[in-house]
């Protein structure tokens, strides 16, 4: 009977939810022995709620009569350790999440409920947090212009307090990275509907100095960064998967000041900007361009350089560009034209003259620099010496790379002010005129120094590692198309030299285990490593900027087969490189495609499986070539079998086949491996034996990870190894000639594949023609 009754009432009627309303109201406390019950009670209400705000209008004008969100402010109150906050604020958070309509918002945002349970003394522990931030991130995102002002505390015409953003910045620095996404989406739902009177209170402090924390966070971030890159104890593979992780979460903090810049408000815009000049750029750039006073704690000098020229690519802006070239080219600048470019400055953006004063930089200036500055435009010496030339003209190949990137991303950038500009522009360097001896295109003024320092890089003795000279090779490239003009007589020099190495080495590959596969490294890098050369500043990760300072290549003694093909990929690319420069510098383009001689290369599709260099495991194969022997499989005893290296064109193996148990002259195919790479050596002490080297390395097989990273040791596949029986010690000798003979017959094909990026006759050194 009860039961009947119980199915006489509708679940979502307005009947039973005044029933659900008067139970929780019996509630006087909560604690263990009816916390089940409660938590029933509120996902009635919950869903009832939610039904209403959509079908039936009744259900949620009883809601707001009868004040049924402050019953959830009270349960809050008498909960007695119940852990009922948890499950409280989960249902609130899907209450709120699910309300369509307006009427429904603005009564859950006013008489300060919301702000009572977002005020409540929580005592957080274990996931209590993250139901916290959802019910605040749900909150925020009901947020508009109009629904703002409810959650508001205000005194006359000024916000005194905003308790949905003050709770939410106490977890902006959460140990949990949900949580702190959370908290930025909310800030932004924020500052995006904020109005002047939000906004006045966001941007004053005390609350200002969230901003503040942020960078200075950000700062802290910085050296820890620093001390990674200069940890000698680190192996360097692990060096760079934490160089790596930092300098993601380093990242996705710009990328949150970014989209703080991106709501285009000019107070958040002035405070974010302000803080980044004051706490960040101004401290590092005016200690590593010796301008300021050194306080015995800054970033190193590479760090640095990644530190500004990351500020600039993600946050850039016209306030941030013209900032950090205002304090670069300080030093290169004569106090006419640094007085020209500061009021203009100052009338449009004054952040950076207004910190640059109170650092007692811009102030000084004009009174006991000004001599000094006027000298370094015509001192050449003095001007090595001085601000960011001091390490484009470094011995520390990583500085000048360092030092030269950030020019270029001032370089590329459209939001500069004209001098500073003209001071640093790529295009059209040959044109800008000094003014007066004052104004000049910096690196057009040093073009041939830059260019040499950066030809001693790629051709210098013993070799740079592959990063650097890749690297070095992109600078030279944009530097030479900008330039206009050809090399120097000694450049010229030390361009050919870096090139016939860069030659020899790739010859050197011949002679490798890997030289079947470099017809193919050249394709499969061809492409990249020309977008690589066509990279914009802006575009280009300034991580190569940390990792050549631990990009030492050492194999630590492991001369396995994945070493050789790292090794020949690695003079491919960089006979590419030569390639492509050896082009712009004599026809001022890049090359489309790599000249290989493609009749030379073997076609699979006109292949059988009988010919034996497209044989596969379990097929037949001719014996006509093959010769007899014997060897012990570990989990097959001794066989006889069949050697058979065969080799067509620019493919070539070696077969190992039983012969076919119905016809004696075809034979099972039991075991393949490359013909490059076998390296035949008969035992010393066992005449008959022949030991071969197999790779077992397949690069389809193993794709570098992250940014180009290298296989770890736990990824790499150590080579294996064949041992042979003969009849005796001559058929032992045959099948080593013979697996020599297929292996030259094969590498002769691939020098006639190359024969056309190789030979003199095409490619040979530049001449004197292409001097200036």
């Amino acid at each position: 009977m009860w039961r009947s009754l119980w199915r006489s009432i509708d679940r979502f009627s307005l009947q039973y939810f005044k029933y659900v309303i008067n139970e929780l109201r019996e509630i006087k406390v909560v604690d263990g022995h009816n916390r089940e019950l409660i938590i029933d009670l509120l996902q009635s209400i919950v869903e009832l709620v939610t039904y209403g705000d959509r079908q039936d209008p009744l259900i949620f004008e009883y809601f707001m009569e009868y004040q049924v969100l402050a019953e959830f402010v009270r349960v809050l109150k008498i909960s007695r350790n119940s852990r009922i906050e948890a499950p409280l604020l989960q249902y609130l958070s899907i209450m709120i999440q699910n309300m369509n309509s307006d009427h429904s918002i603005y009564y859950c945002f006013s008489n300060d409920y919301i702000n009572n349970i977002i005020g409540h003394k929580f005592e957080f522990g274990g996931d209590l947090a993250l139901y916290y931030v959802s019910f605040l991130r749900a909150v925020g995102n009901k947020l508009n212009k109009d629904t703002l002002c409810l959650l508001l505390k205000v005194h006359g015409d000024a916000v005194v307090s905003f308790p949905l953003y003050n709770e939410a910045l106490k977890f902006a620095h959460h140990g949990d990275t949900m949580i702190r996404t959370a908290i930025r989406a909310l800030t932004l739902s924020i500052y995006n509907v904020s109005d002047d009177m939000v906004y006045q209170y966001i941007t004053t402090p005390p609350v200002s100095k969230y901003f503040s924390d942020l960078v200075s966070s950000l700062s802290k971030q910085f050296f820890h960064l620093d001390s990674l890159v200069h940890d000698a104890e680190m192996r360097t593979s692990q060096k760079k998967e934490e160089i790596l992780l930092e300098t993601d979460k380093i990242v996705d903090d710009l990328y949150y000041l970014k989209d703080m810049l991106g709501i285009g408000e000019s107070r958040l815009s002035r405070v974010v900007t302000e803080n980044l000049l004051r706490i960040l750029i101004f401290p590092i750039l005016l200690p590593l361009l010796q301008i300021g006073q050194s306080n015995g704690s800054n970033l190193s000098a590479v760090t640095s350089f990644y530190t500004i020229s990351c500020l600039l690519q993600v946050i850039g802006g016209k306030g941030m560009f013209n900032s950090v070239a205002e304090v670069i080219l300080y030093p290169h600048m004569a106090s006419s034209v640094r007085d020209a470019v500061q009021g203009d400055l100052t009338e449009s953006d004054g952040h950076a003259e207004s910190i640059l004063s109170e650092m007692g930089i811009v102030s000084s200036s004009h009174e006991t620099e000004g001599a000094e500055n006027n000298s370094l435009l015509t001192d050449t010496v003095s001007i090595k010496r001085s601000g960011i030339l001091a390490h484009i003209f470094s011995e520390n190949r990583s500085l000048l790379l360092a030092s030269l990137f950030l020019l270029f991303i001032l370089a590329e950038t459209k939001d500069l002010h004209p001098l500073p500009a003209q001071m640093t522009g790529l295009s059209g360097m040959q044109y800008m005129i000094d003014v007066d001896g004052s104004i000049g295109n910096l690196l057009w003024k040093h073009m041939d120094v830059i260019l040499n320092a950066l030809l001693k890089v790629l051709a210098s003795q013993p070799p740079y590692s592959i990063l650097i000279q890749w690297h070095t090779g992109w600078f030279l490239r944009k530097l030479l198309i900008c330039h206009g003009k050809g090399l120097s007589h000694r450049n010229i020099q030390l361009f050919n030299t870096s090139y016939q190495r860069s030659r020899e080495c790739l010859q050197k590959e011949l002679d490798g285990c890997w030289f079947d596969h470099i017809p193919e490294a050249f394709r499969n890098e061809w492409a990249k490593c020309k977008a690589a050369l066509l990279e914009a500043s802006q575009c280009k990760d300034p991580f190569f900027v940390l990792e050549l300072d631990v990009s030492q290549q050492t194999t630590d003694g492991d001369a396995t087969s994945y070493f050789a093909f790292q090794r020949m990929v690695d003079n491919v690319k960089v006979f590419i490189l030569h390639l492509q420069l050896k082009s712009t510098i004599s026809k001022g383009e890049l090359l489309e495609e790599p000249w290989l001689d493609s009749s030379a290369i073997a076609d699979s599709s006109n292949m059988h499986a009988s010919n034996g260099v497209s044989a596969s495991f379990g097929s037949e194969v001719a014996l006509g070539s093959g010769i007899p022997c014997r060897i012990s499989f570990s989990n097959a005893g001794i066989r006889d079998i069949y050697l058979i290296p065969v080799a067509k064109k620019t493919s070539g193996k070696v077969i190992l086949a039983e012969k076919h148990p119905f016809c004696s002259q075809r034979g099972i195919v039991l075991a393949i491996a490359p013909l490059a790479g076998l390296i035949p050596k008969i035992d010393e002490d066992h005449p008959t034996w022949l030991h071969l080297q197999i790779r077992e390395f397949e690069p389809k097989l193993h794709k570098s990870k992250v940014r180009g990273q290298r296989l770890g040791k736990s990824d790499r596949v150590a080579d294996g190894r064949w041992t042979l029986g003969f009849p005796n010690a001559k058929a032992c000798e045959a099948a080593r000639l013979s697996i020599l003979e297929e292996t030259r017959k094969q590498r002769s094909s691939v020098e006639s594949v190359l024969a056309p990026l190789l030979q003199n006759s095409c490619h040979g050194n530049l001449s004197e023609s292409e001097d200036e």
